[in-house]
């Protein structure tokens, strides 16, 4: 299976990218096209003893997205990109999926003009996990799509509980919908408008509305959203993990000497919660939706955030969810208004 990686998105590019793809190729046994500055590429290879690693190849293309250029435009514009180039070697065949930590509004951009959407999805939704008391919760839309209409979260939704099902394993996946308040009388017009269509679905496991605080409970297993909402709770939710680790050592630091001895006792413990807490081991978050495989990584990933993305790459693929999502949405009905 091979996956194309765009290795010149995110702040550590190329350097952390190349690492993450050797990495991933010698511990998952698949195959990954670096896509990028040949040059450079070639370069980093060399320097990490894997200029004959087999399973690498590099896919020259000579433009890169910044953080800072126009999505859409970019993307029309410049067509040797590299996350152009990636997500084209994906619609040609050459590549089962695309991982990027590149610009997200390049990548969705990419994604749309490239691989098009699922018939009947009308809005592609970034589906991330997040870790919860139980385990893991999906949270979509995290930013793909900042304006939903209540049919958008109804999509949504059917996407959300077919990746929780098919590749982590969630059986009958709770879905909710986030809200200020549990009584189906609470929320915007948004959400008022989007209960009682969420609640007619015959495919998910609709629970209701659902609150913020319910999402680390793990009370729930998908959460649907809007994007600016949903990216609003994740860069929430990573900067309370950050300062929580943070105080615990800070406290630590602060004790007297028996505390920090005792502290020994239950570093263990704390280095399995970092390691929960750790967006870098969840990889990336598919882009569901469009017709193909697309992870989204964290523009800060390093090499280990890379080797993950690729395994969910992998994983997505496998599970075949596209063609679960476009089985589920033709079985409820659901047809794009393709006039908006």
């Amino acid at each position: 299976m091979r996956i194309a990686v765009d290795a010149m998105g995110g702040d550590y590019a190329p350097e952390e990218i190349v690492m993450g793809a050797i990495e991933a190729v010698r511990e998952y046994n698949c195959e990954v096209v670096l896509v990028g500055d040949e040059t450079q590429l070639i370069e980093a290879l060399n320097k990490h003893g894997a200029a004959s690693e087999t399973r690498l190849s590099v896919q020259h293309a000579a433009e890169v997205i910044g953080m800072h250029e126009h999505p859409g435009a970019a993307v029309r514009k410049k067509k040797d990109a590299s996350v152009v180039v990636a997500t084209r070697l994906v619609k040609e065949g050459h590549c089962r999926a695309v991982v990027s930590a590149g610009s997200t509004g390049a990548a969705v951009a990419a994604a749309m003009f490239g691989l098009g959407r699922i018939k009947g999805i009308e809005r592609p939704a970034i589906a991330t996990p997040i870790p919860n008391l139980n385990g893991t919760t999906v949270l979509l839309d995290s930013g793909a799509n900042v304006d939903a209409k209540p049919r958008h979260l109804v999509q949504g939704a059917i996407m959300g509980s077919l990746y929780a099902e098919y590749v982590l394993g969630i059986k009958k996946p709770r879905v909710g919908l986030l809200n200020i308040g549990e009584e189906d009388t609470k929320g915007n017009e948004q959400a008022l408008a989007a209960y009682p269509l969420l609640k007619e679905l015959h495919t998910i496991q609709f629970i209701g509305n659902v609150e913020g605080r319910d999402i680390p409970k793990g009370t729930v297993d998908v959460v649907v959203c809007d994007g600016f909402t949903g990216n609003v709770v994740l860069k929430f939710g990573e900067g309370l993990a950050s300062v929580i680790m943070q105080l615990i050592k800070d406290a630590i630091y602060r004790s007297g000497l028996l505390a920090k001895i005792a502290s020994l006792l239950v570093l263990p413990a704390l280095k399995g919660l970092k390691k929960k807490m750790d967006y870098a081991e969840y990889g990336g978050a598919p882009l569901l939706g469009v017709d193909g495989g697309f992870i989204i990584c964290h523009g800060s990933s390093k090499a280990k955030a890379i080797k993950n993305a690729i395994r969910v790459a992998n994983e997505f693929t496998e599970k075949r969810v596209v063609d679960h999502i476009r089985e589920k949405i033709a079985e409820e009905g659901i047809a794009a208004n393709e006039g908006e």
